[in-house]
C-alpha cells in the first residue's frame, strides 16, 4: 500500500478584500439577492470555532490536527456581537435559516448567549430565523436545555455508526457511542426538533462503516429522528479522499429498501440538499445527500461564514472574502450590507457539477478550504 501523503497548506490566510467602490455604493437591501446564476441567498452557515474534540479521518485527521496544530487565537475569532451584526445584514438580504457549525460548536464558551442574540433577530418577513446547530453530540447532554431556552430550534447530530468499535475508530479519540446516543436523547427531551425534526447525519465510507447503514436505519426508524446518509466528500486537502471509498446514495437506498421498503418524497423547499425517502409503513423517513454522484449546485442557496469572518460561497471554495476587516475597521451597516451584496451577486460557484473537469490540487488545481474551518 502506498504511503499516504497529506498536503499542508493553511488556507485561512487566503482571502479577498472588498473594493472600496463597492462600500461607497448606496443600494439598500431588498430582501432578495441573487447570484450570477440566479440563485437566491437563503441560508447562512456560521462556524464559531475551528476546534473539535474528535479526529474523524474525513474531516480533522490526527496526522494533521495534532497537539502542535496552530489553531486560531481567540482574538482572531469573531465575537458574538460581530457574528450577530453580520447575521442581521444577511437576514436583510433574504436569509431565512442560520446554522451554527464548527469544528465542534459546543466547544465555544457560552454558545447559548450567541443563540439568544441570533434568535432575537428577524427576517424580512418579521419572523425569527430558523436557527439550527450541527454537533458531534459529545457535549449535548449538558447543553441541550440551555440551547433550547436560548431559542435554538433544532440540532443535527453527526453519528457514523452504532457499533462502538467502529465509532471509536472513526472519531479516533476513543469516544464511546453511548454518550452520543445520550446526547441525542437529551436533545429530544429538550424539544430540539422543531419543524423538520431532529436529524442524525452519517458519513458513509465504503469499506469503513457501510455495514452500519442498516443497523442505523433500524435504530432510528420510528423514533422521530430523520437519519441522513452523506456521501464521503472531497472536502479540503487533508482527508485523503478517494473515489473508490464513495458509496453512492443509490446503493444506500437499495440496501435499506431491500429490508425496509422506501417511497421517495418530494422536496420541502428549494435548495434542499437531501433527497427524502419515507418508510412505506409510515414509520419515519431517511435522507440521502449525494454531493458526489448527484450534484445539487443548481439551486444551492448557502453562504458560509468562517470562524474568523471570511465569507465563503461554496463548501469547496479555495478563497474567502474578508468581512472581519470591515467589522473591525469601522465600516457602517450600509457598507457591510453592500459588501455582502457585491460578493453574492458575483458568485458563480458550482464545484460539484464541474468536479470531473477540474484538475486536482497536486496537478495545479486550487486547494480547497478545510471543512473543519467553515463547517459542513
Amino acid at each position: 500500500m502506498a504511503e499516504r501523503v497529506i498536503p499542508l497548506l493553511d488556507q485561512r490566510s487566503s482571502s479577498l478584500a472588498v473594493p472600496a467602490r463597492v462600500l461607497a455604493s448606496d443600494a439598500p437591501a431588498t430582501g432578495w439577492l441573487a447570484d450570477s446564476l440566479g440563485r437566491p441567498l437563503r441560508d447562512l452557515r456560521i462556524s464559531v470555532t475551528d476546534r473539535c474534540n474528535f479526529r474523524c479521518s474525513y474531516c480533522m485527521p490526527k496526522e494533521v490536527f495534532d497537539k502542535d496544530y496552530p489553531y486560531l487565537p481567540h482574538s482572531s475569532l469573531l465575537s458574538f456581537e460581530e457574528i450577530t451584526r453580520v447575521a442581521r445584514q444577511f437576514l436583510a438580504h433574504g436569509v431565512r435559516k442560520i446554522r451554527l457549525t464548527g469544528g465542534e460548536p459546543l466547544l465555544r464558551k457560552n454558545i447559548e448567549l450567541l443563540v439568544e442574540q441570533l434568535s432575537a433577530l428577524r427576517t424580512v418577513d418579521g419572523l425569527p430565523p430558523d436557527l439550527t446547530l450541527t454537533t458531534n453530540g459529545s457535549l449535548l447532554r449538558r447543553k441541550a436545555q440551555a440551547l433550547k431556552a436560548a431559542g435554538l430550534n433544532r440540532v443535527t447530530v453527526s453519528l457514523d455508526g452504532l457499533d462502538d468499535t467502529v465509532f471509536r475508530r472513526m472519531n479516533d479519540v476513543d469516544f464511546p457511542v453511548a454518550e452520543v446516543l445520550d446526547g441525542i436523547a437529551a436533545a429530544q427531551e429538550a424539544g430540539l426538533f422543531e419543524g423538520s425534526g431532529l436529524k442524525v447525519n452519517m458519513v458513509v465510507k465504503r469499506g469503513t462503516n457501510d455495514h452500519e447503514i442498516l443497523p442505523m436505519a433500524r435504530h432510528f426508524r420510528g423514533t422521530g429522528v430523520v437519519l441522513r446518509f452523506i456521501e464521503y466528500m472531497d472536502v479540503g486537502a487533508t482527508n485523503g479522499w478517494r473515489m473508490d471509498e464513495v458509496l453512492p446514495s443509490t446503493e444506500v437506498v437499495q440496501r435499506i429498501h431491500a429490508e425496509l421498503p422506501l417511497v421517495q418524497l418530494p422536496a420541502t423547499s428549494t435548495g434542499e440538499t437531501a433527497q427524502r425517502w419515507a418508510y412505506a409503513d409510515g414509520s419515519g423517513e431517511v435522507g440521502m445527500i449525494s454531493s458526489v454522484t448527484q450534484a445539487f449546485c443548481g439551486d444551492c442557496n448557502r453562504a458560509r461564514l468562517s470562524t474568523e469572518g471570511q465569507l465563503y460561497l461554496c463548501l469547496f471554495a479555495s478563497q474567502g472574502h474578508d468581512l472581519r476587516s470591515l467589522l473591525r475597521g469601522g465600516a457602517s451597516d450600509q457598507e457591510l450590507s453592500a459588501a455582502i451584496a457585491h460578493i453574492w451577486q458575483g458568485r458563480a460557484d458550482r464545484y460539484s457539477e464541474l468536479r470531473s473537469t477540474l484538475p486536482p490540487a497536486e496537478a495545479g488545481g486550487a486547494r480547497r478550504v478545510e471543512m473543519s474551518y467553515i463547517g459542513g
